[in-house]
């Protein structure tokens, strides 16, 4: 029994000590609202409903830490779930840590991730989209876009003075399935076909103190169970093979000035194997402004076009946001789109989750009033 004491008080202190040795943090966003949706679904009705996924932005809550081991080396940690305040459940298919699960090393060259991960199209569109993962946002469009994140993967980041390079690689891209609507699961490499899955990102961003951007390629391999889903009411374009390709390029800039920043990019899609099947190729840009009114009241706007010829669907996305900053961390919000789809297209004006797409050719109005609290 004394030998179980010294070891159990012994194991205490070891702990403590590696504990005391570490930066841990733990954070998170709650965010909810009540949304109305007009032409929901087939019979065309409205649909009102507190949304999922996302109202101004996820919520999500996680633990980050970082520990020095010298020579200016330091390994850190992320973990990061996203979950839906309505019924408590989780996102990106029910994944425990969805958003991210990660560990690294960081030094003065740079830092490297392995795990899962953002990969360079999410960090390059971070900083230059006004509206980024919200409710009536480019995710309406393209919801691959707030959901740019790979499984299995080796990720780069470096910065230097106000250039970041980043790059990702990923051995099977989405290995439990849900990360994005429609996409299917692509869990890894097969005996003979060790492209299978595979996923590389790359992107180079600058940051400067009136005016930023960046440009990044996002290419996904196709494998057993995978898709290409164009968001705009036509099935989900099968990549069953190795050498099925989706692939994405996106220029995004920002620019300040005073109270106000404009924001807009353009993202170009190539999905296909001219070998077994034709390439549909789509467009996106966008453009919005942020404009702080007073210290607790914020502006937005943003409009977004997207074409696809091979399709033959286009689509129009104009959305207006409200915040009025009740503290640091406390924000009551309004949002209010509207979508105009083209007789083919059936694109949904809300990325707050399923039931709301509508019939071939039907607009859309979107509104959701919500509250959003970081911790």
């Amino acid at each position: 029994m004394k030998r179980v004491l010294i070891g159990l008080f012994t194991g205490l202190g070891w702990m403590s000590g590696y504990a005391f040795g570490q930066s841990v943090q733990t954070y998170g966003i709650v965010d909810t609202g009540i949304e109305y949706v007009t032409h929901a679904g087939n019979p065309g009705g409205s649909l009102v409903r507190m949304p999922a996924v996302t109202g101004s932005t996820p919520s999500r809550w996680g633990l980050r830490g970082s520990e020095p081991i010298g020579g200016d080396y330091s390994v850190k940690f992320n973990v990061e779930n996203s979950f839906n305040l309505r019924a408590g459940d989780l996102n990106q298919g029910g994944r425990l840590f969805g958003r991210q699960a990660w560990v690294g090393i960081s030094g003065p060259t740079g830092s490297w991730f392995f795990g899962r991960q953002n990969t360079a199209t999410l960090y390059t569109i971070l900083d230059n989209d006004v509206m980024g993962p919200a409710i009536y946002g480019i995710g309406s469009i393209d919801a691959y876009i707030p959901n740019a994140r790979s499984d299995n993967a080796v990720g780069y980041l470096g910065t230097y003075r106000s250039f970041t390079i980043g790059a990702t690689y990923s051995f099977g891209r989405d290995a439990v399935g849900g990360n994005t609507p429609g996409q299917g699961l692509c869990a890894g490499s097969l005996p003979g076909a060790p492209t299978e899955c595979r996923q590389w990102t790359t992107m180079i961003k600058y940051d400067g103190p009136t005016f930023g951007g960046g440009i990044s390629y996002d290419e996904q391999r196709g494998g057993t169970g995978a898709a290409a889903n164009f968001f705009d009411g036509m099935p989900p374009v099968p990549m069953a093979s190795a050498t099925d390709v989706d692939a994405r390029l996106l220029v995004a800039v920002h620019v300040a000035f005073g109270k106000a920043k404009a924001e807009g990019g353009w993202l170009h899609r190539n999905t296909g194997n001219e070998s077994s099947q034709p390439i549909i190729r789509s467009d996106i840009v966008f453009g919005g402004l942020s404009y702080q009114v007073t210290p607790s009241t914020v502006a937005e706007a943003e409009v977004i076009r997207v074409i696809n010829r091979q399709h033959d669907t286009r689509a129009t996305l104009s959305t207006v946001r409200g915040f009025y900053l009740l503290s640091k961390r406390t924000a009551l919000y309004a949002q209010v789109g509207y979508l105009w789809n083209s007789s083919q297209a059936a694109y949904t004006i809300s990325a707050g989750g399923g039931g709301s797409t509508p019939r071939r050719g039907a607009n859309q109005l979107g509104a959701v009033i919500g509250m959003r609290q970081l911790f």
